[in-house]
């Protein structure tokens, strides 16, 4: 028996209820109240509602799968019995192998409460039948939250997920939409700039073109992963993302992409640790903004009651098409902790210190931060995040005829996002996100803002 076969029996054998009485069964006292009437053409039994469910269920675990189909169409009148009808609709799709109806009756179960666990992991179970592991492995980690999971249960949950980790060969996420935008070119919005030449400081008017631009651009974003098995501890990781914003004309056109390939090792069920040798590019209005090359390791630990934790650290040469003083070294360290809260919404929290050597002392830099965020599902099939970060920014030198002083920043940003995935097209749904961020800085040229929100569509395979 497989892992998902002994799932599948702890939750059909009761394990596990529902809120509502799905399955509360006929005790002896209600077969005896139940009315018998019968005369010379024969007997009529009157059921009510709990009861023909529990027939219903009965009659797709026996695999009498039309009758079952008819018991459910007879309540198809009682409003009050329409969640247990469309729970049982999804058993008895799933058990007819049609796993794609059974995960849009699941969805649309948890749209309306998303902390049903039962149906929660029962979406997990038909997801990884159609090897959506990535979706299944996520509804597993927040059915797991209940306080009230039994322990078999919660210990098998767990197992399923080691599985998942083990087992999942690939992943590919994919994007479009249409991002209007206060400064696609992120430039700065004051008219004037300090000109410094002799110890003596004098404004100077900014240029139409070098100061903040708006414009629509339209986007398109693919990240994808494979994982090849080398051994029963050790797989190797190729990870690649791409991101392409066009906009009217091409001086500000943004395309960037990284690929990553190295070991991941699996010390345990909690721990593992990925190290990668990396390369990126950026064009930016089609010139060659920035190539990197670098290492990264990602260590993860998997923490009790739904918490990570994760460390990374990575090195990267810079090489810039804009001038050398922008080229050089980039090293940092980041740092995240994950909690699941209320079964359906996950908090994060993160710190950050980067070092740039460049060429140049007056782009070098150190940077600290942090960012806070909280995402989940709400009622309504709607998925929702928020977050928010800042840091701030330190310059090696001054920079010639803008200053005196090494540059100083305050960094600011913010993103609010909102997603129906209870519509979707081809597979892809909707969604809108605004988000903001805003550069105080010593060195007015330096000083930006910038709103921007996007409309898109998203799959995730």
């Amino acid at each position: 028996m497989t892992h998902l076969q002994t799932l599948t029996r702890l939750l059909a054998g009761g394990a596990l209820a529902l809120s509502t009485p799905l399955a509360a069964g006929i005790t002896a006292a209600q077969q005896a109240a139940l009315a018998d009437h019968c005369n010379e053409t024969g007997c009529e039994v009157q059921l009510t509602g709990t009861a023909m469910l529990e027939a219903a269920n009965r009659l797709i675990e026996a695999e009498r799968f039309d009758e079952a189909e008819t018991v459910l169409a007879a309540l198809e009148n009682s409003p009050e019995l329409a969640d247990q009808v469309d729970f049982l609709r999804a058993q008895l799709a799933v058990a007819t192998g049609k796993t794609d109806r059974a995960i849009g009756l699941y969805r649309g179960l948890l749209e309306a409460q998303p902390n049903r666990t039962r149906v929660r992991l029962e979406l997990a179970r038909a997801l990884m039948t159609e090897g959506r592991t990535a979706s299944a492995d996520h509804h597993f980690r927040l059915a797991a939250q209940d306080d009230n999971l039994p322990e078999e249960v919660s210990r098998m949950v767990r197992t399923v997920r080691g599985l998942i980790r083990d087992r999942r060969g690939w992943h590919l996420d994919v994007d479009i939409g249409i991002a209007p935008d206060t400064n696609i070119n992120n430039a700065t919005n004051t008219e004037t700039v300090d000109f410094v030449a002799g110890g003596i400081i004098f404004p100077l008017n900014l240029a139409e073109e070098n100061r903040a631009t708006s414009g629509v651009g339209q986007t398109v974003g693919i990240a994808g992963g494979l994982k090849i098995g080398l051994s029963s501890n050790i797989a190797l990781a190729f990870d690649a993302d791409t991101r392409f914003t066009n906009y009217s004309g091409s001086d500000f056109d943004d395309l960037s992409g990284t690929l990553a390939i190295g070991p991941e090792i699996r010390f345990n069920d909690r721990n593992r640790l990925s190290i990668q040798a990396l390369a990126s590019q950026r064009f930016y209005g089609w010139d060659d903004a920035q190539r990197a090359f670098g290492l990264r390791a990602d260590y993860q630990r998997q923490l009790n009651r739904g918490a990570r934790f994760a460390v990374a650290v990575d090195g990267r040469q810079l090489h810039s098409g804009f001038g050398d003083q922008f080229s050089g070294w980039q090293t940092g360290i980041y740092g995240s902790y994950e909690q699941v809260l209320n079964r359906s919404m996950v908090a994060s929290a993160s710190l950050f210190a980067r070092r740039d050597f460049l060429n140049s002392e007056a782009y070098s830099n150190s940077e600290i931060g942090a960012r806070f965020s909280i995402a989940g599902e709400l009622p309504l099939g709607i998925n929702a995040g928020i977050s928010a970060g800042g840091s701030r920014a330190l310059f090696d030198g001054p920079l010639p005829l803008f200053s005196v002083e090494a540059r100083r920043d305050w960094r600011v940003n913010g993103q609010i996002n909102l997603g129906l995935r209870s519509i979707r097209m081809l597979g892809f749904s909707p969604s809108v996100t605004y988000g903001y961020s805003r550069t105080d800085s010593s060195i007015s040229l330096f000083q930006s803002d910038r709103h921007r929100i996007q409309f898109g569509l998203a799959r995730y395979f």
